[in-house]
């Protein structure tokens, strides 16, 4: 066969990139499919892909050559120089108006420098989020496109066909300009640690506060997963609980409680701090992470620092307690969520993106890691306002937090008291108290930098007089041995 045939091209032929070209071929388009080891190539064209519409290339100038017009490559290689590398191979091949569009899970600086480079030579560029593992990606991921618009237009059908889909919807739509696809992946990775978090915490409350064991914790999901938690995640906790070794114990509880990380979670915290967004749950759960990290250190701490405490087993109602733990973890992930979305509302503004909330909610409602019933709630708010300042002042959000509080509270403190650590419970509720509150003691901190360090604060509106103008810089001598000369070239 020679020509072009093919609908798209497909670079990188690991696990992800074969299902991804299945899952388009299913679908009736025609795949080119490419490796830089060929033999991979023979082999998928030999096994996995007999019969179906894939071809496939044994050099790069091949593969563009069997591509149609307005060429669409799909590079689903390593991250970082990799896709640089590839680029480079691919422009002397292409011509102005093809695509490339990558699919790894790249950091958005990358994909925002990418599309301005690519744009400069009359190629246009997507950059876009790929969730839903290996299954996800052979029957329905959940895609997050975003950089030169103008594709979209050339792969929008090719990619809402192969997404998944909630309700008859494509989890799938344009996200905005440049990295924003890749934004909205990274803060997808970033709200999946903090879930994750959630749920180990939960777990761990129950096996040492209450004393259950694997089934009886199995059997608790098993009841989350009908309400208001239904998720992919607590789904997986499920099953992970009722799973047993061959000597018929659980093989969770043998596995080294140390985690791993890929990196995409710290770069959320990093970007928030950044942005000066107090995104503490994902910050948390990052950090969670690094601390089971330290297993050597955490084994010696566990013999020399004790707990001492004035409770030393759980007290009251487990049922209700049960309840309330659910409430807890329900709660703590419209915290979760709420910062996510305050995070790309800023990144918006800060990279002068546009970008679109009510799609960006719809896109993990199916096919991705972190998609659960309550993403539909989530969908609904922004549809209902596009511009809502926060998830937490929706009628629904706002109804389901004030409802969780009592138990909530109940958890985090119950837990302080037993000595279980809850970073991720106890950051959620101190965040949405700090949130709710008119007046926070950073008067104090104001006034102890000016102390220190002539930093300078501005005045209460309603305590302003003509010593202490409203809307300026105040600088005063605390002590009387100080000058009055404010600090201007530095922060602090």
């Amino acid at each position: 066969m020679s020509g072009p045939v093919a609908d798209i091209g497909l670079i990188g032929l690991a696990v992800m990139g074969q299902n991804l070209i299945m899952n388009m071929a299913d679908h009736g388009y025609t795949v080119c499919a490419f490796n830089r080891t060929v033999s991979k190539v023979d082999a998928f064209l030999a096994n996995e892909a007999k019969g179906k519409p894939i071809v496939g290339a044994h050099s790069v100038e091949e593969f563009v050559s069997k591509l149609k017009s307005p060429r669409r490559v799909m590079l689903l290689v390593q991250a970082g120089k990799p896709v640089d590398d590839w680029i480079e191979t691919l422009l002397p091949l292409l011509e102005a108006g093809d695509i490339i569009i990558d699919g790894g899970n790249s950091h958005f600086p990358d994909s925002n420098r990418r599309t301005k480079y690519l744009a400069g030579k009359g190629i246009r560029f997507v950059g876009s989020g790929v969730s839903g593992g290996e299954e996800g990606a052979r029957y329905g991921p959940s895609l997050m496109p975003g950089g030169s618009e103008e594709a979209w237009e050339h792969i929008k059908d090719i990619f809402q066909s192969i997404a998944a889909k909630s309700d008859g919807e494509a989890c799938c739509e344009w996200v905005g300009d440049e990295g924003a696809g890749h934004y909205v992946k990274m803060v997808h990775n970033g709200i999946e640690y903090g879930d994750m978090q959630l749920i180990c915490e939960a777990y761990d409350i129950m096996k040492r506060g209450l004393g259950m064991n694997n089934k009886e914790i199995g059997d608790v999901f098993t009841t989350w997963n009908k309400g208001v938690l239904d998720s992919f995640l607590i789904e997986i906790t499920r099953d992970i609980m009722y799973f047993n070794d061959d000597d018929g114990t659980p093989l969770v509880e043998k596995i080294l409680d140390q985690a791993g990380q890929k990196g995409t979670g710290k770069w959320t915290a990093v970007n928030a701090l950044d942005l000066g967004m107090p995104v503490t749950l994902i910050a948390e759960a990052v950090l969670a992470r690094c601390l089971s990290g330290i297993k050597e250190q955490r084994v010696t701490a566990s013999s020399k620092l004790e707990f001492v405490g004035r409770v030393t087993s759980f007290e009251g109602d487990k049922s209700q307690f049960l309840d309330d733990l659910e409430q807890a973890l329900y709660a703590s992930k419209i915290i979760s969520y709420a910062q996510g979305f305050m995070l790309m509302q800023e990144a918006a503004k800060e990279y002068n993106w546009k970008l679109n909330k009510p799609s960006i909610a719809l896109m993990w409602r199916g096919g991705c890691i972190i998609r659960s019933v309550f993403l539909k709630d989530i969908t609904a708010a922004y549809r209902k306002d596009s511009d809502l300042e926060n998830l937490l002042f929706d009628d629904f959000f706002n109804k389901a937090i004030h409802k969780a509080q009592p138990g909530w509270r109940d958890v985090v403190a119950k837990a302080a008291l037993l000595g279980i650590p809850t970073p991720a419970f106890s950051t959620a509720l101190s965040w949405f108290d700090g949130y709710r509150t008119k007046d926070l003691p950073a008067n104090l901190l104001q006034a102890q930098r000016d102390y220190f360090g002539a930093h300078t604060f501005k005045i209460k509106p309603e305590a302003a007089t003509e010593k202490y103008p409203q809307g300026q810089n105040i600088h005063v001598n605390w002590t009387g041995r100080g000058g009055n000369v404010s600090a201007s070239t530095y922060q602090a």
